[in-house]
């Protein structure tokens, strides 16, 4: 979608009827916002984005959704991206490529979120998770796709299965959601079944789905507690071990944040070539 470049008092006027219209369903939220935007106007736009994290998976009022459609709509247009197919290869497989960064700006026909088992996003505002990350980037839409989902189930998600959604304003096309296994200590055999089956139902989904290009994130590796390097490990294996059973994947990303995870990562795929 393309959108009109914002000014910025039309920016900050959208935020600002944003955050009344979202203040008129959570009243409660005026504490947060002033904790969050305390002496800095500037940082209303995070109080807002504080603020949907907590909204509950309800369709948007429609000047609510106008004014959030717009600002996200901008926000997307102006974020610098990258281009998975444009990544280069790696020793062990061409089509294997690694990259460190925001995951919510990676173009590709698919992105990998790692979900909860309620599969509605993370409501913690400003946790520093994945989930909210791609929620918020997205926008409220992909929660209230991913509630329709689960109603309509009336289960909660498995562990190491997949279900996609639009990616919205994500660069990324779709999202595939996937919950890995929670680890308290060391891993068990189940543990490994259930994180290589994660990356499995991924991959095959974006086969199912046409897809060209995915990126993978660090299923399970967060507060979900699995060891780094034993989950990288489980991550390339499977991928190398599915690929050849993939026609229409091209460009497998490997997407991790932190330099530890780009030093275990590369030391599995080898230097780009």
């Amino acid at each position: 979608m393309t959108s009109l470049p914002l000014t910025q008092p039309q920016r900050s006027a959208l935020v600002d009827t944003s955050l009344a219209l979202l203040l008129q369903e959570q009243p409660n939220g005026q504490q947060l916002l002033d904790t969050v935007s305390a002496g800095d106007p500037g940082r209303r736009r995070l109080a807002l984005q504080a603020l949907l994290a907590m909204r509950p998976a309800i369709p948007l009022p429609a000047e609510l959704n106008v004014s959030l459609e717009r600002l996200l709509a901008a926000e997307a247009a102006e974020r610098e991206t990258v281009d998975a197919l444009s990544l280069p290869g790696t020793e062990v497989d061409p089509r294997l490529s690694l990259w460190r960064g925001d995951i919510t700006t990676i173009r590709a026909d698919a992105i990998v979120n790692a979900a909860n088992s309620a599969l509605l996003g993370c409501f913690q505002p400003l946790h520093a998770c994945i989930d909210n990350a791609i929620h918020s980037a997205a926008g409220p839409w992909l929660r209230q796709e991913c509630a329709d989902i689960m109603a309509s189930r009336d289960r909660p998600e498995p562990t190491g299965t997949a279900t996609v959604t639009r990616g919205y304003h994500l660069p990324a096309t779709q999202v595939i959601h996937t919950v890995g296994p929670i680890v308290h200590g060391e891993p068990t055999p189940e543990h490994e079944v259930l994180l290589a089956s994660s990356y499995r139902s991924c991959l095959l989904t974006a086969e199912e789905l046409g897809a060209s290009s995915i990126a993978l994130c660090c299923i399970s590796t967060g507060v979900f507690g699995y060891p780094k390097t034993e989950a990288a490990v489980i991550a390339v294996r499977t991928v190398r071990e599915v690929l050849p059973h993939c026609q229409s994947l091209t460009k497998v990303v490997f997407n991790v944040f932190d330099p530890i995870d780009e030093s275990i990562y590369r030391g599995l795929l080898g230097p780009d070539r």
